[in-house]
Protein backbone atom coordinates (compact mmCIF):
# COMPACT_ATOMS: atom_id res chain seq x y z
CA UNK A 1 0.00 0.00 0.00
CA UNK A 2 1.01 3.25 -0.68
CA UNK A 3 1.84 6.10 2.25
CA UNK A 4 1.30 9.40 -0.12
CA UNK A 5 -1.89 10.40 -2.35
CA UNK A 6 -1.77 9.94 -5.63
CA UNK A 7 -3.16 13.08 -8.27
CA UNK A 8 -5.71 10.72 -9.96
CA UNK A 9 -7.19 8.68 -6.63
CA UNK A 10 -7.25 5.34 -7.26
CA UNK A 11 -11.37 5.02 -6.87
CA UNK A 12 -11.50 7.56 -9.84
CA UNK A 13 -9.57 5.24 -11.83
CA UNK A 14 -12.09 2.12 -10.65
CA UNK A 15 -15.04 4.95 -11.98
CA UNK A 16 -13.36 5.55 -15.18
CA UNK A 17 -12.84 1.36 -15.69
CA UNK A 18 -16.78 1.07 -14.86
CA UNK A 19 -17.88 4.21 -17.12
CA UNK A 20 -15.83 2.74 -19.76
CA UNK A 21 -17.49 -0.76 -19.68
CA UNK A 22 -20.99 0.90 -19.31
CA UNK A 23 -20.20 2.71 -22.94
CA UNK A 24 -19.08 -0.98 -24.26
CA UNK A 25 -22.16 -2.67 -22.80
CA UNK A 26 -24.66 0.05 -24.55
CA UNK A 27 -22.50 -0.35 -27.82
CA UNK A 28 -23.08 -4.17 -27.73
CA UNK A 29 -26.55 -3.85 -26.90
CA UNK A 30 -27.39 -1.25 -29.48
CA UNK A 31 -25.80 -2.92 -32.36
CA UNK A 32 -28.64 -5.67 -33.30
CA UNK A 33 -30.64 -2.37 -33.57
CA UNK A 34 -28.74 -0.87 -36.30
CA UNK A 35 -28.11 -3.67 -38.08
CA UNK A 36 -31.75 -4.81 -38.27
CA UNK A 37 -31.84 -4.16 -41.87
CA UNK A 38 -29.14 -6.30 -43.42
CA UNK A 39 -29.67 -9.17 -40.18
CA UNK A 40 -33.57 -9.54 -41.36
CA UNK A 41 -33.28 -9.40 -44.98
CA UNK A 42 -30.18 -12.54 -44.74
CA UNK A 43 -32.46 -14.19 -42.01
CA UNK A 44 -35.66 -13.59 -43.94
CA UNK A 45 -37.10 -12.31 -40.71
CA UNK A 46 -40.44 -9.99 -40.54
CA UNK A 47 -40.76 -7.06 -38.08
CA UNK A 48 -42.47 -9.11 -35.12
CA UNK A 49 -39.96 -11.42 -35.76
CA UNK A 50 -37.40 -8.93 -35.13
CA UNK A 51 -39.21 -7.72 -32.12
CA UNK A 52 -38.72 -10.77 -30.93
CA UNK A 53 -35.00 -10.70 -31.70
CA UNK A 54 -34.87 -7.33 -29.71
CA UNK A 55 -37.09 -8.49 -26.57
CA UNK A 56 -35.37 -12.05 -26.10
CA UNK A 57 -32.38 -10.29 -25.14
CA UNK A 58 -34.45 -8.27 -22.23
CA UNK A 59 -36.16 -11.08 -21.36
CA UNK A 60 -32.86 -12.65 -20.20
CA UNK A 61 -31.37 -10.03 -18.88
CA UNK A 62 -34.75 -9.55 -16.73
CA UNK A 63 -34.21 -12.87 -15.36
CA UNK A 64 -31.09 -13.13 -14.25
CA UNK A 65 -30.52 -9.72 -12.30
CA UNK A 66 -30.93 -10.50 -8.90
CA UNK A 67 -28.88 -14.29 -8.97
CA UNK A 68 -26.01 -12.03 -10.80
CA UNK A 69 -26.48 -9.01 -8.32
CA UNK A 70 -26.67 -11.85 -5.56
CA UNK A 71 -23.91 -13.56 -6.92
CA UNK A 72 -21.52 -10.14 -6.67
CA UNK A 73 -22.50 -10.05 -2.95
CA UNK A 74 -21.28 -13.59 -2.19
CA UNK A 75 -17.96 -13.55 -4.73
CA UNK A 76 -17.12 -9.92 -5.53
CA UNK A 77 -17.14 -7.63 -8.40
CA UNK A 78 -13.59 -8.81 -9.38
CA UNK A 79 -14.88 -12.57 -9.99
CA UNK A 80 -18.35 -11.77 -11.10
CA UNK A 81 -17.79 -8.77 -13.26
CA UNK A 82 -14.83 -10.33 -15.44
CA UNK A 83 -16.89 -13.70 -15.52
CA UNK A 84 -19.76 -12.49 -17.07
CA UNK A 85 -18.50 -9.70 -19.46
CA UNK A 86 -16.44 -12.25 -20.94
CA UNK A 87 -19.53 -14.46 -21.35
CA UNK A 88 -22.04 -12.15 -22.94
CA UNK A 89 -18.79 -10.68 -24.63
CA UNK A 90 -18.53 -14.74 -26.59
CA UNK A 91 -22.26 -14.31 -27.30
CA UNK A 92 -21.66 -11.45 -29.23
CA UNK A 93 -19.12 -12.38 -31.22
CA UNK A 94 -21.63 -15.49 -31.70
CA UNK A 95 -24.40 -13.75 -32.82
CA UNK A 96 -22.63 -13.34 -36.07
CA UNK A 97 -22.46 -17.03 -37.03
CA UNK A 98 -26.62 -17.40 -36.53
CA UNK A 99 -28.64 -18.39 -39.72
CA UNK A 100 -32.06 -18.69 -39.11
CA UNK A 101 -34.54 -17.17 -36.14
CA UNK A 102 -34.42 -20.26 -33.47
CA UNK A 103 -30.33 -20.03 -33.17
CA UNK A 104 -30.62 -16.28 -33.12
CA UNK A 105 -33.35 -16.35 -30.50
CA UNK A 106 -30.84 -18.50 -28.24
CA UNK A 107 -27.80 -16.49 -29.04
CA UNK A 108 -29.48 -13.09 -27.98
CA UNK A 109 -30.98 -14.39 -24.90
CA UNK A 110 -27.80 -15.61 -23.72
CA UNK A 111 -26.07 -12.23 -24.20
CA UNK A 112 -28.98 -10.68 -22.06
CA UNK A 113 -27.79 -13.81 -19.26
CA UNK A 114 -24.84 -12.33 -19.30
CA UNK A 115 -25.28 -8.33 -19.87
CA UNK A 116 -27.27 -8.98 -16.29
CA UNK A 117 -24.66 -8.79 -14.05
CA UNK A 118 -23.57 -5.76 -15.26
CA UNK A 119 -24.65 -3.13 -13.53
CA UNK A 120 -25.46 -4.92 -10.07
CA UNK A 121 -21.68 -5.97 -9.91
CA UNK A 122 -20.67 -2.33 -10.44
CA UNK A 123 -23.35 -1.22 -7.88
CA UNK A 124 -21.52 -3.72 -5.52
CA UNK A 125 -18.29 -2.11 -6.59
CA UNK A 126 -19.36 1.25 -5.43
CA UNK A 127 -20.74 0.01 -2.14
CA UNK A 128 -17.39 -1.00 -1.73
CA UNK A 129 -14.88 1.71 -2.97
CA UNK A 130 -16.93 5.25 -3.07
CA UNK A 131 -17.67 7.28 0.04
CA UNK A 132 -21.99 7.41 -0.26
CA UNK A 133 -21.18 11.58 -0.57
CA UNK A 134 -20.04 10.82 -4.06
CA UNK A 135 -22.06 8.10 -5.39
CA UNK A 136 -25.03 9.84 -7.08
CA UNK A 137 -22.59 11.60 -9.02
CA UNK A 138 -20.64 7.96 -10.22
CA UNK A 139 -23.44 6.30 -10.73
CA UNK A 140 -24.57 9.40 -13.04
CA UNK A 141 -20.94 9.10 -14.69
CA UNK A 142 -21.34 5.18 -15.08
CA UNK A 143 -24.85 5.14 -17.11
CA UNK A 144 -23.83 8.21 -19.20
CA UNK A 145 -21.29 6.15 -20.26
CA UNK A 146 -23.95 3.95 -21.36
CA UNK A 147 -25.35 6.97 -23.12
CA UNK A 148 -22.11 8.18 -24.70
CA UNK A 149 -21.48 4.54 -25.71
CA UNK A 150 -24.80 3.96 -27.63
CA UNK A 151 -24.77 7.57 -29.29
CA UNK A 152 -20.94 6.89 -30.56
CA UNK A 153 -22.05 3.58 -31.33
CA UNK A 154 -25.23 4.54 -33.59
CA UNK A 155 -22.93 6.30 -36.07
CA UNK A 156 -19.58 4.05 -35.86
CA UNK A 157 -21.64 0.96 -35.73
CA UNK A 158 -23.36 1.81 -39.16
CA UNK A 159 -20.09 2.89 -40.95
CA UNK A 160 -18.75 -0.92 -39.32
CA UNK A 161 -21.29 -2.48 -40.72
CA UNK A 162 -21.02 -0.76 -44.15
CA UNK A 163 -17.37 -1.31 -44.54
CA UNK A 164 -17.37 -4.82 -42.89
CA UNK A 165 -20.43 -6.84 -42.80
CA UNK A 166 -23.03 -6.98 -40.01
CA UNK A 167 -21.67 -10.30 -38.89
CA UNK A 168 -17.90 -9.14 -38.66
CA UNK A 169 -19.15 -6.31 -36.25
CA UNK A 170 -20.55 -8.13 -33.39
CA UNK A 171 -17.15 -10.35 -33.70
CA UNK A 172 -14.90 -7.17 -33.15
CA UNK A 173 -17.04 -5.80 -30.76
CA UNK A 174 -17.27 -9.28 -28.44
CA UNK A 175 -13.12 -9.14 -28.86
CA UNK A 176 -13.13 -5.30 -26.72
CA UNK A 177 -15.26 -6.97 -24.20
CA UNK A 178 -13.16 -9.34 -23.42
CA UNK A 179 -9.95 -7.59 -23.45
CA UNK A 180 -11.86 -4.99 -20.63
CA UNK A 181 -12.82 -8.53 -18.70
CA UNK A 182 -8.67 -9.11 -18.43
CA UNK A 183 -7.55 -5.61 -17.78
CA UNK A 184 -10.22 -5.56 -14.82
CA UNK A 185 -9.28 -9.30 -13.12
CA UNK A 186 -5.85 -7.96 -13.21
CA UNK A 187 -6.74 -4.81 -11.48
CA UNK A 188 -9.42 -4.35 -9.29
CA UNK A 189 -9.36 -5.83 -5.76
CA UNK A 190 -12.85 -6.12 -3.71
CA UNK A 191 -11.56 -4.86 -0.47
CA UNK A 192 -9.74 -1.43 -1.51
CA UNK A 193 -7.32 -1.81 1.38
CA UNK A 194 -6.07 -4.87 -0.95
CA UNK A 195 -5.81 -2.65 -3.55
CA UNK A 196 -1.30 -2.28 -4.15
CA UNK A 197 -1.71 1.61 -4.85
CA UNK A 198 -4.11 2.25 -2.34
CA UNK A 199 -2.88 5.52 -0.39
CA UNK A 200 -3.35 4.92 3.46
CA UNK A 201 -5.29 8.66 3.11
CA UNK A 202 -7.37 7.67 0.75
CA UNK A 203 -8.23 4.28 2.73
CA UNK A 204 -8.90 6.62 5.90
CA UNK A 205 -11.30 8.58 3.72
CA UNK A 206 -13.26 5.56 1.97
CA UNK A 207 -13.11 3.44 5.04
CA UNK A 208 -14.87 6.24 7.30
CA UNK A 209 -17.42 7.17 4.54
CA UNK A 210 -18.61 3.51 3.57
CA UNK A 211 -20.99 1.12 5.21
CA UNK A 212 -19.26 -1.36 7.14
CA UNK A 213 -20.10 -4.82 5.67
CA UNK A 214 -20.51 -7.72 8.12
CA UNK A 215 -18.68 -10.64 7.67
CA UNK A 216 -20.57 -12.88 9.34
CA UNK A 217 -24.26 -11.59 8.00
CA UNK A 218 -27.10 -13.87 7.50
CA UNK A 219 -27.89 -15.63 4.43
CA UNK A 220 -30.13 -12.86 1.93
CA UNK A 221 -33.81 -13.64 2.85
CA UNK A 222 -35.78 -13.75 -1.07
CA UNK A 223 -39.21 -13.83 0.70
CA UNK A 224 -38.45 -11.01 2.74
CA UNK A 225 -37.13 -8.79 -0.03
CA UNK A 226 -40.14 -9.79 -2.28
CA UNK A 227 -42.34 -8.84 0.69
CA UNK A 228 -40.71 -5.39 1.01
CA UNK A 229 -43.46 -2.43 -0.49
CA UNK A 230 -40.21 -0.63 -0.95
CA UNK A 231 -39.09 -3.49 -2.88
CA UNK A 232 -41.96 -3.44 -5.15
CA UNK A 233 -41.96 0.59 -5.70
CA UNK A 234 -38.33 0.63 -6.63
CA UNK A 235 -39.17 -2.32 -9.02
CA UNK A 236 -42.39 -0.27 -10.55
CA UNK A 237 -41.09 3.11 -11.38
CA UNK A 238 -37.89 1.34 -12.48
CA UNK A 239 -39.88 -0.49 -15.08
CA UNK A 240 -41.15 2.75 -16.15
CA UNK A 241 -37.94 4.43 -16.78
CA UNK A 242 -36.95 1.53 -18.86
CA UNK A 243 -39.85 1.25 -20.75
CA UNK A 244 -38.86 4.67 -22.08
CA UNK A 245 -35.50 3.90 -22.36
CA UNK A 246 -35.57 0.58 -24.17
CA UNK A 247 -37.75 2.19 -26.81
CA UNK A 248 -34.23 3.88 -27.89
CA UNK A 249 -32.48 0.80 -28.03
CA UNK A 250 -34.50 -1.03 -30.09
CA UNK A 251 -37.33 0.95 -32.38
CA UNK A 252 -35.99 4.69 -32.76
CA UNK A 253 -33.34 3.32 -35.08
CA UNK A 254 -35.73 1.79 -37.50
CA UNK A 255 -38.59 3.97 -36.43
CA UNK A 256 -36.62 7.48 -37.83
CA UNK A 257 -35.49 5.47 -40.73
CA UNK A 258 -38.67 4.70 -41.70
CA UNK A 259 -41.10 7.03 -41.14
CA UNK A 260 -38.66 10.06 -42.26
CA UNK A 261 -37.65 8.13 -45.35
CA UNK A 262 -34.09 8.29 -43.91
CA UNK A 263 -30.51 6.17 -45.26
CA UNK A 264 -28.42 4.12 -42.75
CA UNK A 265 -26.27 7.37 -41.96
CA UNK A 266 -28.53 10.11 -41.24
CA UNK A 267 -31.11 7.43 -38.86
CA UNK A 268 -27.73 6.85 -36.84
CA UNK A 269 -27.08 10.95 -36.67
CA UNK A 270 -30.39 11.59 -35.65
CA UNK A 271 -31.21 8.42 -33.43
CA UNK A 272 -28.10 9.61 -31.32
CA UNK A 273 -28.90 12.62 -30.60
CA UNK A 274 -31.27 11.01 -27.47
CA UNK A 275 -28.21 9.85 -26.06
CA UNK A 276 -26.04 12.36 -25.78
CA UNK A 277 -29.09 14.11 -24.30
CA UNK A 278 -29.28 11.12 -21.93
CA UNK A 279 -25.66 11.21 -20.99
CA UNK A 280 -26.53 15.00 -19.99
CA UNK A 281 -29.49 13.91 -17.78
CA UNK A 282 -27.32 11.37 -15.97
CA UNK A 283 -25.21 14.52 -15.13
CA UNK A 284 -27.36 16.67 -14.04
CA UNK A 285 -29.21 14.25 -11.81
CA UNK A 286 -25.53 12.71 -10.04
CA UNK A 287 -25.33 16.36 -9.32
CA UNK A 288 -28.29 17.27 -8.09
CA UNK A 289 -28.44 13.98 -5.80
CA UNK A 290 -25.34 14.56 -4.12
CA UNK A 291 -25.40 18.29 -3.72
CA UNK A 292 -28.76 17.91 -1.58
CA UNK A 293 -27.74 15.13 0.28
CA UNK A 294 -24.83 17.46 1.29
CA UNK A 295 -27.63 19.56 2.73
CA UNK A 296 -28.70 16.92 5.19
CA UNK A 297 -31.69 16.37 2.86
CA UNK A 298 -31.23 12.29 2.23
CA UNK A 299 -34.82 12.09 0.72
CA UNK A 300 -35.52 14.91 -1.05
CA UNK A 301 -32.07 14.27 -2.96
CA UNK A 302 -33.10 11.05 -4.22
CA UNK A 303 -36.82 11.87 -5.05
CA UNK A 304 -36.96 15.77 -6.31
CA UNK A 305 -34.75 14.51 -9.23
CA UNK A 306 -36.67 10.88 -10.02
CA UNK A 307 -40.06 13.29 -9.86
CA UNK A 308 -38.13 16.26 -12.29
CA UNK A 309 -37.36 13.01 -14.89
CA UNK A 310 -40.39 11.12 -14.97
CA UNK A 311 -42.19 14.47 -15.75
CA UNK A 312 -39.86 15.63 -18.44
CA UNK A 313 -40.39 12.07 -19.53
CA UNK A 314 -43.94 11.89 -19.96
CA UNK A 315 -44.05 15.70 -21.80
CA UNK A 316 -41.48 14.89 -24.05
CA UNK A 317 -42.95 11.56 -25.41
CA UNK A 318 -46.46 13.13 -25.78
CA UNK A 319 -44.74 16.40 -27.56
CA UNK A 320 -42.75 13.74 -30.27
CA UNK A 321 -46.22 12.37 -31.46
CA UNK A 322 -47.28 15.72 -32.65
CA UNK A 323 -44.18 16.62 -34.40
CA UNK A 324 -44.15 16.52 -38.41
CA UNK A 325 -40.72 16.71 -39.33
CA UNK A 326 -37.62 14.69 -38.00
CA UNK A 327 -35.79 17.48 -36.19
CA UNK A 328 -38.99 17.81 -33.70
CA UNK A 329 -39.47 14.57 -33.16
CA UNK A 330 -36.18 14.06 -32.10
CA UNK A 331 -35.78 17.23 -30.44
CA UNK A 332 -38.84 15.83 -27.88
CA UNK A 333 -37.56 12.35 -27.76
CA UNK A 334 -34.10 14.26 -26.45
CA UNK A 335 -36.45 15.41 -23.56
CA UNK A 336 -38.04 12.49 -22.72
CA UNK A 337 -34.35 10.51 -22.64
CA UNK A 338 -32.98 13.52 -20.74
CA UNK A 339 -35.86 12.99 -18.08
CA UNK A 340 -35.69 8.86 -18.16
CA UNK A 341 -32.15 8.36 -17.26
CA UNK A 342 -32.53 11.72 -14.69
CA UNK A 343 -34.18 8.90 -12.67
CA UNK A 344 -31.34 6.25 -12.55
CA UNK A 345 -28.72 8.08 -10.11
CA UNK A 346 -31.26 8.49 -7.43
CA UNK A 347 -32.62 4.79 -8.51
CA UNK A 348 -29.43 3.30 -7.76
CA UNK A 349 -28.14 5.53 -4.72
CA UNK A 350 -31.55 4.44 -3.07
CA UNK A 351 -30.68 0.78 -3.89
CA UNK A 352 -27.29 1.22 -1.95
CA UNK A 353 -29.66 3.05 0.83
CA UNK A 354 -31.71 0.75 2.11
CA UNK A 355 -30.03 -2.87 0.62
CA UNK A 356 -26.34 -1.82 2.70
CA UNK A 357 -24.30 -5.03 2.21
CA UNK A 358 -27.19 -6.94 -0.22
CA UNK A 359 -27.04 -3.82 -2.69
CA UNK A 360 -25.97 -5.91 -5.42
CA UNK A 361 -29.17 -8.02 -4.83
CA UNK A 362 -31.28 -5.51 -4.47
CA UNK A 363 -30.03 -3.50 -7.30
CA UNK A 364 -30.29 -6.33 -9.47
CA UNK A 365 -34.07 -7.17 -8.37
CA UNK A 366 -34.79 -3.72 -9.41
CA UNK A 367 -33.36 -4.02 -12.49
CA UNK A 368 -35.14 -7.11 -13.24
CA UNK A 369 -38.10 -5.58 -12.54
CA UNK A 370 -37.15 -2.65 -15.49
CA UNK A 371 -35.65 -5.21 -18.11
CA UNK A 372 -39.42 -6.63 -17.94
CA UNK A 373 -40.24 -2.90 -19.02
CA UNK A 374 -37.27 -3.61 -21.82
CA UNK A 375 -38.99 -6.70 -22.73
CA UNK A 376 -42.12 -5.72 -23.32
CA UNK A 377 -41.40 -2.09 -24.53
CA UNK A 378 -39.62 -4.27 -27.44
CA UNK A 379 -42.67 -6.37 -28.24
CA UNK A 380 -45.49 -3.55 -27.59
CA UNK A 381 -43.89 -1.32 -30.14
CA UNK A 382 -44.11 -4.04 -33.24
CA UNK A 383 -47.37 -5.60 -31.81
CA UNK A 384 -49.34 -2.10 -31.21
CA UNK A 385 -48.74 -0.69 -34.46
CA UNK A 386 -49.77 -3.50 -36.24
CA UNK A 387 -52.92 -3.43 -34.26
CA UNK A 388 -53.41 0.05 -34.07
CA UNK A 389 -52.36 1.08 -37.87
CA UNK A 390 -50.13 3.93 -35.68
CA UNK A 391 -47.34 4.11 -33.48
CA UNK A 392 -49.09 6.91 -31.69
CA UNK A 393 -50.85 4.39 -28.92
CA UNK A 394 -47.22 3.38 -28.11
CA UNK A 395 -46.24 7.21 -27.12
CA UNK A 396 -49.02 7.49 -25.00
CA UNK A 397 -48.91 4.42 -22.97
CA UNK A 398 -44.94 5.30 -22.09
CA UNK A 399 -46.18 8.74 -21.31
CA UNK A 400 -48.79 6.91 -18.97
CA UNK A 401 -46.40 4.80 -17.35
CA UNK A 402 -44.12 7.88 -16.27
CA UNK A 403 -46.57 9.89 -14.55
CA UNK A 404 -47.61 6.67 -12.95
CA UNK A 405 -43.94 6.52 -11.33
CA UNK A 406 -44.01 9.86 -9.92
CA UNK A 407 -46.43 8.81 -6.65
CA UNK A 408 -44.39 5.48 -6.32
CA UNK A 409 -41.04 7.84 -5.89
CA UNK A 410 -43.45 10.12 -3.58
CA UNK A 411 -44.09 6.62 -0.90
CA UNK A 412 -40.57 5.70 -1.52
CA UNK A 413 -37.90 6.07 2.27
CA UNK A 414 -34.54 5.40 1.41
CA UNK A 415 -33.79 6.33 4.76
CA UNK A 416 -35.27 3.16 5.74
CA UNK A 417 -33.11 0.09 5.38
CA UNK A 418 -34.52 -3.23 4.28
CA UNK A 419 -34.64 -6.13 6.76
CA UNK A 420 -33.26 -8.60 4.59
CA UNK A 421 -32.38 -11.84 6.71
Amino acid sequence: MSKKSTFFPIRYRMVFGTFILSMIVLFDRILISVAKDPVANDLGLSDKEMGWVLSIFALGYALFQTPSGYLADKYGARKILAGVVSLWSIFTALTGAVFNFSGLLVVRFLFGVGEAGAFPSMARAIFSWIPVKERGLVHGINFSGGRLGAAIALPIVAWLIDLTSWRMSFVILGALGVLWAIVWYGWYRDRPRDHKSMSENELELIEANTEKVNSDKLPLSFSKMFGSKAMWLLMGQYFSSNFTFFFCLTWLFPHLKAKYNLDIIEAGFYSSAPFFFGALGNWVSGYMVDTIYKKKKWSLSRKLPAIIGFSLAAIGLVGSVYMNDVLGAVIFISMAVFGADMTLSPSWSVCLDVGKEYSGSVSGTMNMAGNLGSFFTALAFPYLVAFTGSNTPFFFLAAALNVLAIPMWLAIKPERALKLN
